[in-house]
């Protein structure tokens, strides 16, 4: 015993001091490069709204040059488009048909998704393939026959509610999207639930939902974009209408408009454009977290 501590203990081995100074160079290379892709990818994504925010506060002759910072602050821009007889219409009709849109789609594809994610039945496997061929299907197939009902046999021609009501019937990527998500949440949490003497609608209320809330804020907050950016619809039931139109359709007549006026064109995209940005920058950890945990498992 008195022999083995006796022995003399090995230095630990020591790094050479230009091999640690290669590595920490190496490392601060490193995190160079990365930041310097990461800010060159935001300035590409982001100077051009930053053109368009500058344009709106030029007058009407700096507009049309090729100064990039407004002479005078023309803050007045936005209250001329404001002002635009049928600008506030539009917006109501486009928060009509993006907030009662999300809540529809939302209410109607969540038992859906969750009976494929989490119920066991003849033709599962059916159902969730005719979901996925939805979502390949595009809309301009159908668009023809689809006009023919609501036009001629519910004449609902010149309105929105043939782009509303659809969505009280579910969407095959919200449900898709959904159903992703509800299959990660381990099957454990359902069976304590029904030993409690939860039924189906209890344990979706009660257990699925609380812990679903990041994969129903993403597919919400794509459903609002998505009907917030919508041209193709309100182009096809509402263009006869002023009085229905949206912002997407309404945008194209006001540049026509005031084709020359590039100051006031850009003040009119940026008001169409901030409220999609404002629900993204508050909303964005609920939906990059929705996105991400809906590919674990599947």
């Amino acid at each position: 015993m008195t022999h083995v501590l006796d022995q003399p203990v090995k230095p630990a081995p020591t790094v050479p001091y230009g091999a640690e100074r290669t590595a920490r160079r190496r490392a601060l290379l490193e995190w160079i490069a990365v930041h310097s892709l990461g800010v060159a990818a935001a300035l590409f994504f982001t100077l051009p709204f930053v053109f368009v925010f500058l344009t709106s506060l030029m007058s009407d002759s700096q507009a049309l040059s090729r100064d990039l910072i407004p002479h005078t602050w023309e803050w007045g821009n936005y209250r001329k488009v404001l002002d635009t007889p049928g600008f506030l219409t539009w917006w109501r009709n486009t928060l009509l048909y993006a907030g009662l849109g999300t809540v529809l789609t939302v209410v109607s594809s969540i038992p859906v998704a969750y009976a494929l994610a989490k119920f066991r039945f003849r033709g599962r496997n059916l159902s969730l393939m005719l979901v996925i061929s939805m979502m390949m299907l595009p809309p301009q197939v159908v668009v023809i026959p689809m006009y023919l009902f609501w036009a001629k046999q519910l004449d609902l021609s010149g309105t929105l509610w043939p782009l509303i009501v659809p969505m009280a019937f579910g969407d095959a990527f919200s449900i898709f999207l959904l159903r992703q998500f509800l299959m990660t949440i381990p099957n454990e949490y359902l069976d304590a639930a029904r030993v409690d003497g939860c039924g189906d609608l209890r344990t979706l209320l009660k257990v699925v939902l609380p812990m679903a809330r990041p994969g129903i804020a993403a597919v919400a907050l794509f459903q609002f974009f998505y009907a917030w950016n919508d041209y193709f619809g309100p182009q096809i039931y509402a263009s006869e209408n002023p009085g229905a139109w949206t912002l997407s359709y309404g945008l194209e007549s006001f540049k026509g408009a005031h084709h020359t006026d590039w100051n006031l064109t850009m003040a009119a995209t940026v008001l169409v454009m901030a409220p999609v940005i404002l629900v993204f920058f508050f909303a964005q950890k609920a939906f990059v977290e929705g996105v991400t945990l809906t590919g674990v498992k599947g």
